[in-house]
């Protein structure tokens, strides 16, 4: 491992909403985990003891009122000052233990963002229908953007205070996982995988995942960033497909004119004009939106290349992960 005689600063940051059943548990796990670090608990209007709870077992407890994950996420990196992060859930289903191994990874290596892949023993820990989902995403996202990563859902995280101070969380719900995903393959961090171990929730915990409700907003998500970050693929596709289009009713309209030499059909033919030029102007959005989308992913990379890249230190973390393809 880099030797260095500065002792990077951690943050364990822990987004919560009604975790009382939990969260004393997974702050301790962590402060057993990583003595060094400073545990943060940011509390999202719970209606039980999630506060009390957090604070008595040695957390700093904060409040976000904008309800959802995003916004406390957003709040967290806006506010908590060190030199590596670690973002985990409060209700104890990944295992603090393995943090040791993330933040050994993304030191040794020199990474922005290490992501825990969930690893799941227990049926109840991880239900057949999201890890269907979690696959069908990945896959739209690999072919959408090129590349991905094998679970982009997974909210146990370490990341360099490059990416944190970088990340402009425009989420403000569970698709903030996906957005973090899409944010590092687009400035083309260095990343890595961990395999993390995947427990259920313990009693009296209840997940707020809705499958269908936030299954359709990481898809919106994922479309928008698409629009967003390959406008001119994205607004050329669809040029190309009502060019498509244009040409399937320009053909009768060809064929009868090269029997009679009329065109009977007008209206057919100006609606066929009309889509043509819809397509061009889809074409040009595209490629005017392409050099905005450079100029503010220049703007980004700045930002990532003003702060200072993770070192090394002096302190040891026992394990390594495994290295993710994806550069």
């Amino acid at each position: 491992m880099l030797a260095s005689t500065h002792q990077p600063r951690i943050a364990v940051l822990l987004p919560c909403y009604n975790e009382e059943a939990a969260i004393g548990a997974t702050v301790a796990g962590f402060r057993d985990a990583l003595p060094v670090a400073t545990v943060y608990v940011y509390d999202n209007n719970s209606s039980d003891r999630t506060r009390e709870v957090a604070y008595a077992a040695g957390a700093i407890v904060r409040t976000e009122r904008q309800q959802g994950k995003g916004n406390v996420v957003r709040r967290m990196f806006a506010d908590v000052d060190a030199d590596v992060y670690i973002m985990a859930d409060g209700d104890l289903t990944y295992d603090p233990k393995a943090a040791q191994a993330m933040v050994a990874m993304l030191l040794d290596e020199q990474l922005d963002m290490v992501v825990g892949i969930r690893k799941h023993e227990q049926r109840e820990a991880y239900r057949g229908g999201h890890v269907l989902g979690n696959r069908l995403f990945t896959g739209i996202l690999s072919k959408l953007f090129g590349r991905s990563f094998s679970d982009i859902f997974s909210g146990y995280r370490v990341f360099s205070r490059r990416f944190v101070k970088s990340f402009p969380v425009l989420s403000s719900g569970f698709e903030i996982e996906t957005e973090m995903s899409v944010h590092a393959l687009e400035l083309r961090m260095p990343v890595g995988e961990v395999e993390t171990v995947y427990a259920a929730r313990p009693e009296g915990s209840q997940s707020k995942l809705s499958t269908y409700r936030d299954g359709w907003r990481i898809l919106k998500t994922i479309t928008t960033l698409y629009r967003t970050e390959r406008p001119a693929l994205f607004f050329g596709s669809i040029g190309v497909w009502l060019v498509v289009l244009a040409l399937l009713l320009a053909v009768p309209l060809v064929v009868t004119y090269l029997h009679t030499g009329l065109v009977p059909r007008f209206p057919t033919a100006i609606l066929i004009t009309g889509i043509v030029i819809i397509a061009v102007l889809c074409g040009f959005a595209g490629l005017i939106l392409d050099t905005v989308t450079r100029g503010r992913r220049e703007m980004r990379r700045l930002a990532y290349l003003a702060q200072p890249a993770p070192e090394g230190s002096t302190a040891t973390f026992p394990g390594r992960g495994r290295r993710n393809q994806v550069r």
